[in-house]
């Protein structure tokens, strides 16, 4: 509301939309975004959020400079926090525009879609609108095969976990009526790289849609962030959705990934023991220590890859940690299923049951502090 005791003459024109563009790395493309935004935004009043993962080739001092001479352009630059999904919400929730639009800052997304977007939810009939590949009029541009293949695997299974039938649930380009993004931002998981996906499964109601079509670009500068890590974390969304309540997605891949380190441990014992004819003792030491350095790169690469260390430094004190954790749970593991297979001689499973969940459990926490959490 407006304050009656200005002149309402004297009151600039309003904010209308923000848009959001989470970055890494993406230097070249800001300046070439941000006129492409002032083209197909022409005659409508709109910001530019940068939410830069503190990019090493200086995205957000380019967007910086850019900010000096044109101020519709913002920098949020995070340090020590990392990840698409979180990065989105932390810039819509960032502005004080009514409407707020996600676009990638790679230029694959068609900008001149916007001002469509922006009428459409300005005419109060949608919550939100997305550009969509599969409608009639969209397209992949040169997806080979494989990649349309994924992508038509991946609407699938999110089409178990979403309130509406959309053609593109893992597009990336939409626009949201911003009293929305903070209604649903406390329930938001913000894992992985669909944000869309997490909006639409957090509301408690189905969100009002519409999909326009649009043609995915070739990327021209900078490289592309669809890797299988990725597309795991997309999987992960889809997990944190449906059972994430029940167990947490955290702690279920590290159990996971635990469980993959008991087949490493037993396929190098083998190796080492059996094939090499070393000592029982020798082999089991090696094993060890392949299993649980394996442990180790695997939860820095998917279960901690939001906060994962790197540089050889990170990396050597790291593992010390997780290793010197891993032991102290290994002795907790060992010491509770004795006692309670003391207390009980007929529940040897049990016993030992509980005692893995401890172990299980003591690892999880400390390790997500003292590995994980100090960086």
């Amino acid at each position: 509301m407006i304050p009656a005791l200005l002149d309402v003459s004297d009151v600039p024109a309003l904010l209308e939309l923000a848009v959001v563009i989470p970055t890494f790395n993406e230097k070249a493309n800001v300046p070439t975004l941000i006129a492409k935004l002032d083209q197909a935004l022409a005659g409508r009043r709109w910001e530019a959020i940068f939410v830069d993962d503190d990019s090493p080739d200086g995205t957000a001092d380019a967007a910086r400079e850019l900010g000096r001479i044109d101020t519709r352009v913002r920098v949020i630059q995070r340090i020590g926090r990392r990840g698409l999904s979180s990065a989105c919400i932390e810039g819509m929730c960032a502005t004080a525009a009514p409407v707020v639009a996600v676009i990638d800052g790679d230029l694959q997304h068609d900008e001149t879609l916007l001002p469509a977007m922006l009428d459409l939810l300005q005419a109060g009939d949608h919550d939100v609108v997305i550009g969509s590949r599969f409608v009639s009029g969209g397209g992949t541009g040169d997806w080979d095969r494989d990649r349309v293949a994924k992508s038509a695997l991946a609407t699938r299974l999110s089409r178990r976990v979403l309130k509406a039938d959309l053609s593109d649930p893992m597009s990336g380009f939409f626009a949201i009526r911003t009293e929305v993004v903070r209604t649903l931002a406390p329930s938001l998981s913000a894992i992985g790289f669909k944000i869309l996906l997490d909006l639409l499964t957090a509301s408690p109601h189905p969100l009002r849609f519409a999909e326009l079509p649009y043609t995915f670009r070739v990327r021209t500068e900078g490289e592309s962030k669809l890797d299988h890590v990725v597309a795991m974390e997309y999987l992960i969304a889809l997990y944190d959705r449906m059972f994430g309540r029940f167990v947490p997605v955290r702690f279920a891949m590290f159990s996971a990934i635990g469980v993959f380190g008991v087949g490493i441990h037993m396929a190098v014992l083998t190796a080492v023991f059996i094939g090499l004819g070393t000592s029982f003792l020798v082999g089991q030491i090696i094993a060890t220590l392949a299993a649980l350095t394996m442990n180790f790169f695997l939860n820095n690469a998917l279960t901690y890859r939001d906060r994962r260390l790197k540089g050889w430094r990170q990396l050597a004190d790291g593992w010390v940690s997780f290793a010197v954790i891993c032991s102290v749970g290994a002795v907790a593991n060992v010491g509770i299923a004795a006692f309670l297979h003391d207390m009980r001689n007929d529940a040897w499973a049990a016993s030992a049951l509980v005692g893995v969940l401890v172990g299980a459990v003591w690892n999880y926490a400390l390790s997500s502090k003292f590995t994980w959490g100090r960086y």
